[in-house]
């Protein structure tokens, strides 16, 4: 199946039977990525005195409960009502799902002791292109990022001077394979989650931020159309399946 789209006035071809998936897969095991000191999600059968509600235990049906946390445990797509003292909901404020997308690669910068991804990199891999929605891939970019325990790591984010660059170049969906665009210990500054949204002064309640992505290296950095499913979660994220479309 093919589709004609046009972009800033110009016109593309786009494959929608060939989707890149670029999120997680949830699991109920150790093979789960984690953050936030959070352990692994559970996926269990609905257990009722002795039944256990499993086709392979004599059940009719197999019918799980599953326990996770959006922010912790796998792909997810968040509002400014991650930070905010008002109550949005990620469900009110994503309310188109296709968006004009650009794939960067960025290696983080050492500074003080963190690695650390700054406005003048990003600068330079948009090459004055202005996308909708911005997806990085960290590098070094390897398979371990899919079950990787990020508690305590101090993992790569982005300077409060690239998430102010974001929004002034008008980027409403940013991407990230990292658990937060934000340093994992700095006190509940979130600096870069507050430029990116300006809150509190006008908070930006159509902009999203989507992290614990997976962007394997066979998908080429360049311009695509981002498909931005989420699940219907009244709360200020959802766990979601960002789908990338080449455009030809």
């Amino acid at each position: 199946m093919r589709a004609q789209i046009n972009i800033s006035e110009k016109s593309y071809t786009v494959n929608l039977n060939k989707p890149i998936d670029i999120s997680l897969t949830l699991y109920g095991d150790q093979q789960n990525v984690t953050a936030w000191y959070k352990d692994v999600p559970s996926i269990k059968p609905v257990q009722d005195g002795n039944w256990v509600a499993s086709v392979k235990q004599g059940a009719s049906v197999n019918f799980n409960d599953i326990s996770f946390n959006p922010h912790a445990h796998g792909t997810h797509t968040e509002c400014v009502g991650h930070i905010s003292k008002e109550f949005y909901s990620i469900n009110d404020c994503l309310t188109q799902f296709f968006f004009e997308a650009q794939l960067i690669s960025l290696t983080p910068e050492l500074s003080d002791g963190d690695y650390i991804f700054t406005a003048d990199q990003i600068r330079k891999a948009l090459n004055d292109n202005n996308p909708e929605a911005l997806i990085i891939r960290t590098l070094p970019n390897t398979t371990t990022k899919k079950s990787f325990k990020y508690s305590h790591t101090n993992w790569p984010y982005l300077k409060e001077e690239a998430a102010l660059l974001l929004r002034k170049l008008k980027v409403k969906h940013l991407l990230i394979d990292l658990p937060s665009i934000d340093r994992e210990k700095d006190d509940g500054k979130l600096l870069a989650h507050k430029a990116f949204w300006n809150y509190p002064a006008k908070p930006r309640l159509d902009a999203s931020i989507t992290e614990l992505i997976y962007v394997p290296n066979t998908v080429k950095d360049g311009q695509y159309l981002l498909n931005l499913q989420i699940s219907s979660f009244h709360n200020d994220a959802s766990p979601s399946k960002p789908i990338l479309y080449e455009l030809f």
